[in-house]
C-alpha cells in the first residue's frame, strides 16, 4: 500500500511538473552570435539591437508596415519646425524597481551624444529637454524630416542604476569600446525581459519581468534560454531535433531541409541590408587611385554570388539605397566586366597587380566566409592577392574598429529606413568629433558627399531631398567608393508552435515580447 501511494505521488509530481513546464512558455533559441555587450550604447550592431527590444523600450517602434506606434510615448506632436513633444507612459518601472521619468530620457539622450557609435545618428538634434515628469521636448538644429525615425532609438536607460562609481571606482556610465565595465555587464532596462544569467559566448537567459508595463501584450513567453551557435547547419540541426525553438539566421543552403520537416516552418521576407567590402585607402596609396577601385568592382560578380552562394536569396546591388529607398537610383546598375577590369589595373600601372589582406566575420552576415573566399578568388583573376582571414563576430568588430585590415567586410541595414544613414556611417569623412563616417573603414573622403547629406537631412521637401539623396548614390557609383555586392534577404525558422510571423520585421528585430507560444 506504501508503495502505490508513492508511486501514485511520483505521477502525480511528474504531471505537475509536466504542466508547470507547459504553462512556464520556455523559448529556446539559437542565434549565430550572442550580444558582444550589454551596454546599449557601445556598439551599433544587430545584436545589441535585438538586446534593446528584449530588456528595453523606445519612445516609439517600427510596425511590421513601417508605420510608427507609441511604446513609453503615448502620443506625440510637432510644436514647431524644430520640435516634437513627446508625453510619456506613467507607472513604467525599470528592472531595478526604480519608476521611470523624463530625467531617464535626458541622462539616455545625453549619453548617445556621446556614444561613438550612436553620436552620428543624433547629430541633427540640439536638445532633448524636460517639461515636466512625463512630458519631453526633441529639438532639432534645424527642420529636420527624421524625428520619429530616430525617436525608435531612444530607449531609457535607468539613470539612478547607472548613476555613481563600481566596486573599481569606475564611472557606472562610462561607455567603454570592446572592453569590460559597468554597464557592459549590468542592465537594468524597462522592457519584457530581464537577464538572470549571462556567460559570454555560452548562453544568456532571460526570465519575463514580472511589473512590466505592457499589460496588454499578447506575449506569454516567461523565459528564454538563448544559445548561440556559430556553424548554421548546426544551428538547423538543434532546430529539426527539437533542442531549440527558434533559429537565426537561416542560409538558403539549408531551406529545403526545414521546409521537408513537418514539425517546423520557414519564414522569409526582403531584406534592405547592404553587403559591402571597404578599401582602406590609407592603408593602400594604390586604393586611392579610381582606375583601381574601378577594376576591383568590376572583377567582382556579385551576380554569379547572389545566384551560386546565396542561392539566389538577395538581390544584387550597385548602390546603397535599396529599391523603395528616396535615394535609389534605378540607373545604377551592377558592372562586372572582367576584360574592363584589367584593362583598368594595367592603365593604372599594375597590371602585375600586388598583395593585400582581407578580414570578414564567419557569422555576422548570411554566408559571409565564403562571400569572402568568392571575393578572393575573383579579385585574383586581375592578379590581387588576398590574404584572408575570417573571425566571430565578437573578435571581428574590434578588428573592424582598428581597420585592421587592407579590405574589410561590413553590412549595414539603415537604422532610419532612409538612405542618408548609409552615407553618414559607410561614406562621410570620418570624423571621431561628430560620428559621422563611424564605419567607413575604406576613409573614403568627398567633400560633396559630405556636404550634400548633411543638406539632404534638412531638407523637408520629399522630392528635392529624393534628387540630392540620388546624386550621392552616383557619386559613389562614379568614385567606386565601395564594393557593393547584394541586398540580404531574411529567414527565420521555428517549430510550428512558435508563432513568429506577427512578431518579426524587416528589420530583424523580432519583438519577442509579444512572441506567443502554443
Amino acid at each position: 500500500m506504501k508503495n502505490r501511494f508513492l508511486l501514485i505521488t511520483c505521477l502525480l509530481t511528474a504531471s505537475l511538473l509536466s504542466v508547470s513546464t507547459v504553462s512556464a512558455k520556455d523559448l529556446r533559441m539559437a542565434y549565430d552570435a550572442d550580444p558582444v555587450t550589454l551596454d546599449i550604447h557601445e556598439q551599433l550592431s544587430g545584436g545589441v539591437l535585438q538586446l534593446s527590444h528584449m530588456s528595453f523600450d523606445p519612445l516609439i517602434r517600427w510596425t511590421k508596415d513601417l508605420a510608427f506606434e507609441p511604446r513609453l510615448a503615448t502620443s506625440f506632436q510637432r510644436l514647431n519646425a524644430t520640435t516634437v513633444r513627446f508625453n510619456l507612459r506613467k507607472g513604467v518601472k525599470f528592472h531595478s524597481g526604480n519608476m521611470m521619468t523624463a530625467e531617464d530620457f535626458k541622462w539616455t539622450f545625453n549619453r548617445l551624444k556621446e556614444s561613438p557609435d550612436f553620436k552620428g545618428i543624433f547629430t541633427n538634434f540640439a536638445a532633448l529637454n524636460v517639461v515636466d515628469d512625463h512630458t519631453i521636448d526633441l529639438v532639432t538644429t534645424g527642420p529636420y524630416p527624421l524625428v520619429l525615425h530616430t525617436a525608435t532609438y531612444i530607449f531609457p536607460l535607468d539613470s539612478k542604476f547607472y548613476t555613481g562609481t563600481d566596486a573599481n571606482g569606475n564611472d557606472k556610465a562610462a561607455i567603454v569600446k570592446n572592453g569590460a565595465s559597468f554597464a557592459s555587464t549590468h542592465l537594468s532596462g524597462t522592457g519584457p525581459f530581464k537577464i538572470v544569467s549571462r556567460e559570454q559566448g555560452v548562453k544568456v537567459v532571460f526570465e519575463r519581468f514580472a511589473d512590466y508595463w505592457d499589460k496588454k501584450s499578447p506575449g506569454n513567453v516567461d523565459r528564454i534560454v538563448f544559445t548561440p551557435i556559430k556553424d548554421e547547419q548546426t544551428r538547423v540541426a538543434a532546430l529539426l531535433s527539437g533542442d531549440v525553438d527558434f533559429i537565426a539566421p537561416v542560409s538558403p543552403n539549408d531551406f529545403d531541409q526545414i521546409r521537408a520537416s513537418s514539425n517546423s516552418e520557414l519564414i522569409t521576407m526582403p531584406g534592405t541590408r547592404i553587403i559591402t567590402f571597404q578599401l582602406n585607402q590609407e592603408r593602400r596609396p594604390e586604393f586611392r587611385d579610381q582606375r583601381v577601385r574601378m577594376a576591383i568592382v568590376h572583377a567582382v560578380n556579385n551576380d554569379a554570388i547572389v545566384q551560386k552562394i546565396m542561392k539566389g536569396f538577395a538581390t544584387t546591388a550597385a548602390q546603397m539605397s535599396p529599391p523603395g529607398y528616396l535615394g535609389h537610383n534605378p540607373k545604377l546598375k551592377p558592372r562586372y566586366d572582367l576584360d574592363l577590369a584589367k584593362k583598368l589595373m594595367k592603365d593604372a600601372g599594375y597590371a602585375n597587380g600586388f598583395s593585400v589582406t582581407m578580414m570578414a566575420p564567419n557569422n555576422r552576415y548570411v554566408n559571409d566566409d565564403k562571400i569572402a573566399q568568392a571575393v578572393a578568388a575573383m579579385l585574383s583573376k586581375i592578379n590581387i592577392k588576398v590574404d584572408l582571414q575570417t573571425m566571430p563576430k565578437a573578435q571581428y568588430w574590434p578588428s573592424f574598429d582598428d581597420r585592421a585590415a587592407d579590405i574589410m567586410m561590413i553590412g549595414w541595414h539603415s537604422d532610419t529606413e532612409d538612405s542618408a544613414n548609409f552615407y553618414e556611417f559607410l561614406a562621410m569623412t570620418p570624423d571621431k568629433a561628430t560620428g559621422m563616417g563611424a564605419y567607413n573603414s575604406g576613409n573614403y573622403s568627398s567633400s560633396f558627399v559630405d556636404e550634400q547629406t548633411m543638406k539632404a537631412n534638412m531638407e523637408t521637401d520629399t522630392a528635392k531631398r529624393a534628387e540630392m539623396l540620388q546624386a550621392i548614390e552616383t557619386k559613389l557609383f562614379q568614385d567606386a567608393a565601395f564594393i557593393p555586392l547584394h541586398w540580404q534577404n531574411l529567414a527565420w525558422a521555428a517549430h510550428k508552435g512558435v508563432n513568429l510571423d506577427p512578431v518579426i520585421n524587416a528589420l530583424n528585430f523580432p519583438y519577442l515580447g509579444d512572441l506567443v507560444v502554443k
